[in-house]
């Protein structure tokens, strides 16, 4: 969430590590306390499941017809729709090792044949949003040093792509998203790419959301099945974007993207400083898109001209606004995990941000990832929902996946 200040500003930071507030923070005064797959238009034999991680490989297409064996899924004019799970007993602790015949998975009440299958060994690919807008130098370097270790957990043949926010330059300086590293495996350059982190005034949360969506995970995943997540260090309250939440989430649907969220708590110390005078040395306010945002969303009949200057409101009003945006970017948050198969932790400070990579890292470790190509080829646009379930197993098992997707539209 974007804040305008005059010396104080607002921590943010996109790794698709976000630890975004739209309000512009600064670190330092804290307490210490489905990209949707390209439609493959060619006619070709996908890799049969035969109950292990490891597939038949793909033959070329020709004039002749194929001969198919029994088991054999043939793909035509439609999309692999992947499908990330974490799967549990019931303590709560992860289950490795099963296999695709333990999982039965529907569309729309409709059995679907599992075509691609990821175990929880298979390599998998992230992206770190780090929301560094308004940061100080101290704050850049906990982040810095937070993502350097999450990168280091990573294992030999996973890849990273890093996307942080920056500030134009020019007259009328704006936030913007900068890709710094797209996926790669090199820890070297993933390394130089987290140090290249800067700062900016101002939160295109949103727009970065989408920017992994489109640019950092446009391709569709290669012959090595792998398990995709984005991974974001944020509080979740945008200031700047040119999107939405909706077309975000929309995006990452249809990518088959797992969403983690790290959730730094600036909120009490954004609510004391939106309090002060406008005139004050360590103010903060809130940015226009983002008081035209709550206007569209809480007050739609509202005169808008009522929201136009935020210097003008009384610290009452001021302070509900600030609460419904923060409890707004949490809801966000909450539901891009949930209906994706991935989690949120709460990171009270920056100095927690480690351990709660930590945290993250050991959940992505249990993914699994199947895929799957919908027996409904209807280009219509329309939601489909996904239910997985498991069997051959004894005793009681949790599964956690993302609950459907949108259909292409065309």
């Amino acid at each position: 969430m974007r804040v305008e200040l005059k010396r104080y500003s607002l921590l943010s930071v996109t790794l698709l590590i976000v630890t975004g507030s739209g309000l512009l923070i600064d670190w330092k005064l804290l307490p210490r306390v489905d990209a949707q797959q390209r439609d493959n238009q060619q006619t070709q034999r996908p890799r049969r499941v035969t109950g292990t991680d490891q597939g038949d490989q793909k033959k070329p297409n020709n004039s002749s017809p194929e001969e198919l064996d029994e088991g054999d899924v043939v793909r035509v004019d439609t999309q692999l729709v992947s499908v990330p799970a974490v799967v549990t007993d019931g303590t709560g602790r992860p289950l490795s090792g099963l296999k695709a015949e333990n999982f039965q998975l529907m569309e729309d009440g409709q059995p679907q044949t599992i075509a691609n299958f990821g175990t929880t060994d298979a390599p998998f690919e992230i992206a770190l949003l780090l929301d560094t807008s308004g940061s100080t130098r101290e704050d850049v370097t906990l982040i810095r040093q937070a993502a350097n270790s999450f990168v280091s957990a990573l294992r030999t043949g996973d890849r990273v792509g890093v996307v942080a926010f920056n500030q134009s330059q020019g007259k009328d300086p704006i936030a913007t998203v900068d890709l710094l590293s797209p996926l790669t495996s090199d820890r070297s350059a993933l390394n130089k790419a987290i140090e290249d982190v800067g700062s900016s005034n101002g939160t295109p949360y949103y727009d970065a959301l989408e920017k992994v969506a489109d640019v950092i995970f446009r391709d569709p995943p290669t012959d090595q099945v792998r398990r995709r997540a984005v991974v974001a260090l944020t509080d979740g309250v945008d200031s700047a974007s040119n999107s939405d939440f909706a077309s975000a989430k929309l995006k990452l649907s249809r990518a088959g993207i797992a969403c983690y969220f790290i959730q730094v708590n600036t909120e009490d110390f954004v609510e004391d400083r939106l309090m002060k005078d406008c005139r004050d040395d360590g103010r903060l306010a809130l940015s226009q898109r983002q008081l035209q945002r709550y206007r569209e969303i809480f007050v739609p009949r509202a005169n808008a001209e009522d929201y136009a200057n935020f210097c003008q409101m009384g610290p009452f009003e001021r302070m509900s606004i600030s609460r419904e945006l923060y409890n707004l970017a949490r809801r966000e948050m909450n539901d891009l995990a949930k209906t994706s198969g991935g989690r949120t932790f709460d990171a009270t400070t920056l100095s927690d941000a480690r351990a709660a990579f930590s945290r993250v890292a050991a959940d992505i470790g249990t993914l699994y990832s199947l895929g799957y190509y919908p027996t409904n080829k209807a280009r219509d646009g329309k939601f489909r929902s996904i239910h997985l379930d498991i069997k051959g197993l004894k005793g009681k098992a949790e599964i956690r996946s993302r609950d459907g997707y949108y259909a292409p539209s065309r």
